[in-house]
């Protein structure tokens, strides 16, 4: 498994601009785009054992940050 964050950035390289510009113009996406941003450091730190987490804490992190990518990915690709 890699320890690799997966930054919004690198996840979606080809609407880098266009998150810049909804982070600023969509409250909602904005809010969207932090909370992935605090989840997915958390899943980083756990992965890393900085803040080592219980397997069914990380599955469920796991889980909202999918969520959150599926959201935030829609919203990107309907704008």
């Amino acid at each position: 498994m890699s320890h690799t964050p997966h930054e919004l950035g690198e996840e979606f390289p080809e609407y880098a601009e266009k998150m810049s510009e909804m982070k600023q113009a969509d409250a909602h996406f904005s809010k969207l785009a932090d909370e992935y941003h605090e989840v997915n450091r958390a899943i980083h730190r756990a992965e890393t054992n900085v803040e080592p987490t219980d397997q069914f804490n990380e599955e469920d992190m796991r889980k909202k940050r999918a969520a959150l990518k599926d959201e935030i990915y829609r919203m990107l690709s309907a704008a």
